[in-house]
């Protein structure tokens, strides 16, 4: 995977600082994602999920909003509606370079601003909302004891997070204004709410306001035991995990130019760890997504196939399509292939037919039932096609495994 650095103008003209995640291959959709409110694009929520998602296939943009991180101009300067309309334009950069985003994905005060946006971009199918407020005001509980000072002072520094902030009268008047749940109400796309029932910062009733306000398609996921911040690794890969495969309903994939030029080319896999537990695994093939795990006896939690029940997929569905090609072609009678394997170690000494004859070899059994009329000539050459399959002969043939480290 590669991360893109770049910039592109905001509503104010000044240019803010983008990084765009971008999978192995081509991606099977384009997503944007918005940032806690003070926060910025490579706070560890933001990385790690937009990161993640392209493990997943998905490319996703975020960006610093004015004043925050690597981006130019005065955060006292913007608004909430000056944040919307940078995720517009942030679309638009998106249409004009690459794909307009089909998905978009807001956190806390960012999930508000794009729900707000979402109307804007009539090219996204998908919504998902991670600790999201109902109301944007919301985000004046930060700082409620300074509030009568910034109305009667017109400006005022606050402490958030540590860090401080000018905030100006024009934030409150603007962020007042927004009647989120009409937007909410109207969205006609697709709505994930995300939510923590022990967020202490934005609270679980603001998820049920947003859902209930929200049309059909909608759905609901609890963040459970996670923060506001979702500072726990395995809570922002969780709801990368979610987003994806919920998505996945809604986003027609992407058609790759280079696929479709090669026709048979084989796809690249691309497996990478989840941290969800020791062994969970997610692979990548192309729009596909499949979770590879250790059973519990080994270490694992059984979440998935393990890699030798990968092995023996592969050999099992090779075969059982090249016979299927086989008889298709000669038309004959064969109603249902089932192919039944298991993955052994044997002593290499009790192999009358192995070259090798110390130690321990691996040995696999095939067991393939053939259902429909078949006369037993028939059978036999459907049995001998199967040893023809392409993965029974890349196992049974000498193989080159080339591994690099990346630079």
């Amino acid at each position: 995977m590669a991360t893109e650095r770049f910039q592109f103008a905001g509503e104010g003209g000044h240019q803010l600082a983008a990084a765009l995640e971008l999978p192995d291959g081509e991606p099977t959709a384009y997503a944007l994602f918005a940032h806690c409110f003070t926060c910025g694009k490579d706070t560890l929520a933001a990385k790690r999920i937009t990161v993640a998602l392209a493990a997943r296939g998905i490319a996703v943009l975020r960006f610093d909003f004015t004043g925050l991180g690597s981006s130019e101009g005065e955060f006292a300067n913007s608004t909430f509606s000056s944040n919307v309309s940078d995720l517009v334009r942030a679309a638009d950069h998106l249409r004009a370079t690459r794909k307009a985003p089909a998905i978009l994905i807001g956190h806390s005060l960012g999930g508000a601003a794009i729900l707000a946006a979402a109307g804007k971009i009539p090219e996204a199918k998908a919504v998902a909302t991670i600790a999201a407020p109902s109301d944007p005001a919301h985000v004046t509980g930060l700082f409620r004891e300074h509030l009568d000072n910034i109305r009667q002072q017109g400006e005022v520094e606050v402490s958030l997070a540590g860090r401080p902030f000018r905030i100006r009268r024009e934030f409150l008047d603007d962020i007042v204004e927004h009647e989120l749940m009409k937007d909410v109400t109207g969205l006609h796309k697709a709505l994930l709410v995300m939510h923590s029932p022990v967020d202490d910062t934005v609270g679980i009733d603001n998820a049920t306001k947003i859902f209930v306000s929200a049309k059909h398609p909608k759905s609901f996921v609890s963040l459970d035991h996670a923060d506001h911040l979702l500072s726990k690794p395995r809570d922002a890969l969780y709801a990368a995990d979610v987003i994806a495969a919920w998505a996945g309903r809604y986003v027609e994939p992407a058609a790759s130019p280079k696929a479709m030029d090669l026709g048979e080319a084989p796809r690249q896999v691309v497996v990478q760890e989840t941290r969800k537990s020791k062994f969970n695994q997610m692979i990548a093939v192309g729009p596909h997504r499949l979770v590879a795990d250790e059973p519990v006896a080994a270490g694992g939690e059984d979440a998935g196939p393990g890699p030798y029940d990968f092995l023996l997929a592969g050999l099992g569905a090779c075969t059982s399509m090249t016979m299927r090609l086989y008889a298709d072609r000669k038309s004959l009678p064969l109603d249902r292939v089932t192919v039944t394997l298991k993955h052994s170690k044997i002593y290499a000494k009790d192999c009358e037919e192995c070259e090798t004859r110390d130690g321990m070899l691996d040995q696999i059994d095939r067991v393939i039932a053939m259902d429909g009329n078949l006369d037993a000539e028939q059978r036999k050459k459907l049995m001998e096609i199967a040893d023809k399959c392409p993965v029974h002969r890349t196992l049974t043939s000498e193989i080159r495994i080339v591994t690099k480290a990346v630079d």
